[in-house]
């Protein structure tokens, strides 16, 4: 075969296994690696959540409204060219409503600040919420979850030119910022109680303020940092080991135990036929990084 018929063929070849790579409507779609593809996901038919007051509101307004983060690069975030919100728990969040009957145009995202999440769900500003939420005994006294679908740990994000940060036994004097209200902040109390600890409505505001030499690092877990130094390789770095357990999971009404044990149903279903896996890939896994779904833990 001579060069320019090899040449040929090769990108046929290409075009087959880009064409083979597209997921079909109504199932999930191949993991992008970075092609950008768009996930899909089956839409059940003739659902029924029976005594499920939240899933009854959804039905009458015929489309689910859900809280997710807005600045969390591969998680939670909006692209403000598209309006458009993307990342690992925005799947999550489409797949689940995928599984509830509601298709992708009758999804409501609204963006929900750490501070403001159990009042947003105890006042039905929103449905569910799947966005870095951190199961916890305190908050399952205002809310419940299911899941968790995901679990990372607390890690610390610092300037690409520090030393003297390698861990949180290094934060004695340092300002440390995380969110307001969020678990990061109250573990790095208890990791390095000599810290001087800068709550901020946002993790990008605490990213901005890190690239501003206004704190000397920020906390919170490690996949959501990952994003960031990914964003800016040359001007930010994680260090140290991970230093907390978080256990991610979608956070619902108290009392809905219809609605928590039916969500359970599909995140199982979902690691078990691989789409969680497929989700990760395209998302969260663009790091270079794998994982797998967690158990369920229910009750």
């Amino acid at each position: 075969m001579n060069l320019r018929k090899f040449t040929a063929a090769a990108g046929l070849a290409v075009l087959a296994l880009l064409a083979s790579a597209c997921g079909k409507e109504g199932t999930p779609g191949t993991p992008a690696g970075g092609s950008g593809e768009k996930l899909t996901y089956q839409v059940a038919q003739n659902v029924d959540v029976a005594g499920s007051p939240t899933f009854q509101k959804m039905k009458q307004r015929g489309k689910v409204i859900i809280g997710v983060k807005d600045d969390q690069p591969n998680l939670g975030f909006k692209d403000v060219t598209t309006g458009k919100y993307e990342g690992f728990d925005v799947e999550i969040a489409k797949m689940i409503a995928a599984g509830l009957g509601f298709r992708e145009d009758q999804i409501e995202f609204k963006t929900v600040p750490s501070p403001n999440r159990e009042i947003a769900i105890q006042n039905g500003d929103i449905d569910y919420y799947v966005g870095t939420y951190s199961i916890t005994d305190k908050r399952k006294q205002m809310v419940s979850f299911a899941g968790p679908y995901f679990i990372t740990g607390q890690g610390l994000l610092v300037r690409k030119g520090e030393t003297s940060i390698n861990g949180p036994q290094d934060l004695a004097g340092k300002k440390v910022c995380s969110v307001q209200g969020s678990t990061p902040l109250q573990n790095i109390e208890k990791v390095a109680p000599q810290a001087q600890r800068v709550p901020l409505e946002k993790y990008s505001l605490c990213v901005e303020q890190l690239l501003q030499n206004q704190v000397d690092a920020v906390t919170t877990d490690e996949a959501i940092l990952k994003g960031y130094a990914a964003q800016q390789p040359d001007k930010l770095k994680l260090v140290g080991e991970k230093f907390s357990t978080e256990k991610y999971g979608v956070g619902l009404p108290k009392d809905d135990k219809a609605l928590r044990d039916k969500i359970n149903d599909i995140l199982e279903a979902a690691a078990k036929d691989g789409t969680w896996k497929k989700i990760y890939d395209a998302t969260l896994g663009k790091s270079g990084t794998q994982d797998t779904p967690p158990p369920l833990e229910r009750y």
